[in-house]
């Protein structure tokens, strides 16, 4: 995928198997593939984000490879991602990665406006241009693009690194202001890329900007 996504192959941090969809807990759900629950290298302030399994841009050089396949990762409902999400304390948003978002439109968007009607900013990165979803003219694709306060579009380019532009991986991808929320004057917006390592559920994850969360992992 094309949007700045990376975490150790092979590390990452699931949600518990308690909250995987199953026959008693009906209702949309999302292939996941991995969580950071506090972050501040994918979006404004600290939030909440979350990797989903699947893409089928597959950008050469991305940092998640394991995150192609889309039968992988396990199956979780809106209703426990959301009251996940929203009992996360001292966030401010919500950040929706993958793999890509926009192979599973439906149940992300019903996510999404669960947690901006809950007081949290939405955020979005994608391998497609906001034109190529508007083409599309698929009606999941545009309540998720409705729901959103922000998005960062474009394919992944491992040959145009990004360096003065927070939250973007390549000097191709365009961050779009959807609402009034944030503001592209707010300086929050131009300080330096960052890479964070977290230990999830057990588990080692680097994530952030590309070029740095590389060189930190071994």
């Amino acid at each position: 995928m094309g949007s700045p996504v990376r975490a150790r192959p092979g590390m990452l941090g699931r949600l518990s198997m308690a909250s995987t969809a199953d026959e008693s807990s009906p209702g949309p759900v999302l292939r996941v593939a991995q969580q950071v629950p506090r972050t501040e290298a994918e979006g404004p302030g600290h939030r909440f984000a979350l990797w989903l399994q699947g893409c089928p841009l597959r950008c050469p050089g991305c940092c998640n490879p394991e995150m192609f396949a889309m039968e992988r990762g396990p199956l979780v409902t809106v209703d426990a991602l959301a009251a996940r999400v929203l009992s996360t304390p001292g966030i401010e948003g919500f950040s929706l990665l993958g793999g890509e978002p926009f192979s599973q439109p439906g149940p992300a968007a019903d996510l999404c406006e669960r947690l901006r009607a809950g007081g949290l900013s939405t955020m979005v990165f994608s391998g497609y241009t906001l034109a190529e979803l508007k083409a599309q003219a698929n009606p999941d694709v545009e309540r998720l693009l409705r729901a959103l306060d922000l998005l960062v579009d474009g394919r992944y380019e491992k040959d145009l690194p990004e360096t003065r532009r927070r939250w973007i991986g390549s000097s191709n991808q365009v961050m779009h202001f959807l609402t009034p929320r944030y503001s592209p004057e707010d300086p929050t917006f131009t300080a330096p890329n960052t890479a964070e390592v977290h230990f999830v559920e057990g588990r080692l994850i680097i994530n952030g900007w590309p070029a740095l969360a590389d060189r930190l992992r071994p």
